[in-house]
């Protein structure tokens, strides 16, 4: 799979209207796509470990999208190929008090990766340039008259840009993934969630007033991935019809960015050697 498909990096303006959300790219089906699976968890693993033990790069993974899009089963996608005890996930709901007492940064800053950790984000600070940005929610935040003259949307856009190079820079890779759904398909997950009774609780009233607000968000996404799609920190856009499908994608995109990381498991020193023979001695005469 040629996952530069859906790299955005800045080289190249996002057109949402454009964008084929059905896409299944060169799979015969959806069972080619699911056999990959094994491979996929085995790749994961095998990468994730020597990232943990060689503790010198960490990555977080960001999952952006409309409602029904699928960011929940994406994440738990990812989570079946990785040791638990070096990932963490974070969800992003309405800002609390103290959170709001704060940048829109800060949030997110205080539970960034460590060294030789993954951490998924599911929603983000992405969110203070889309859900804000479509509701005016800034106008309602205690904010100086000096910030709300200027263009705040293009300010927090070279904001979010220095923050991820401020990321990168210091040895930790950004992966933003937004998950692109149609209309047409949210409408029929929707209605998958009214009429099984197992997944009524999957639906909220406010995802019905959110959907009439479908034009203004698209618009915003678009701009938000062009404003803040970078080489070393790129977006990609995955066409998320057909979850399968877009969970290899997924797959693919972490596990590439991994393998560009290369990380080793640490190398022992002679003296270290030595030190592990004696060990070893003393557990094969030990009675």
């Amino acid at each position: 799979m040629n996952i530069k498909d859906f790299r955005f990096d800045g080289s190249k303006k996002f057109k949402i209207k454009n964008f084929d959300t059905k896409q299944e790219g060169s799979f015969k089906d959806r069972q080619e796509a699911e056999s990959r699976r094994e491979d996929h968890i085995m790749e994961l693993q095998g990468l994730q470990d020597r990232l943990y033990a060689e503790g010198k790069e960490g990555v977080l993974i960001i999952f952006q999208a409309m409602d029904a899009a699928g960011k929940d089963g994406a994440v738990k996608y990812v989570m079946s190929g990785i040791n638990p005890a070096g990932v963490s996930v974070h969800n992003f709901k309405v800002p609390s008090t103290e959170e709001l007492a704060h940048d829109y940064l800060w949030r997110a800053m205080k539970v960034a990766p460590q060294r030789g950790m993954i951490t998924i984000f599911n929603r983000s600070y992405y969110e203070d340039v889309l859900v804000v940005k479509v509701h005016s929610l800034h106008k309602k935040v205690s904010l100086p008259e000096r910030v709300l003259k200027n263009d705040i949307f293009e300010d927090r856009y070279k904001q979010i840009k220095n923050y991820e190079k401020h990321l990168h820079e210091n040895g930790f890779r950004v992966i933003k993934i937004f998950l692109n759904i149609s209309k047409d398909e949210q409408k029929k997950q929707f209605l998958q969630r009214i009429d099984d009774p197992a997944k009524n609780w999957k639906f909220g009233d406010g995802d019905i007033v959110e959907r009439g607000y479908w034009d203004n968000y698209m618009e915003a996404y678009e701009d938000a991935i062009n404003a803040t799609s970078t080489p070393e920190c790129p977006w990609y856009v995955v066409p998320s019809d057909k979850k399968w499908f877009a969970r290899a994608v997924i797959a693919e995109i972490i596990v590439s960015t991994l393998e560009e990381i290369d990380p080793k498991y640490p190398v022992v020193s002679e003296d270290r050697k030595k030190k592990l023979a004696e060990f070893r001695e003393l557990l094969i005469n030990e009675k």
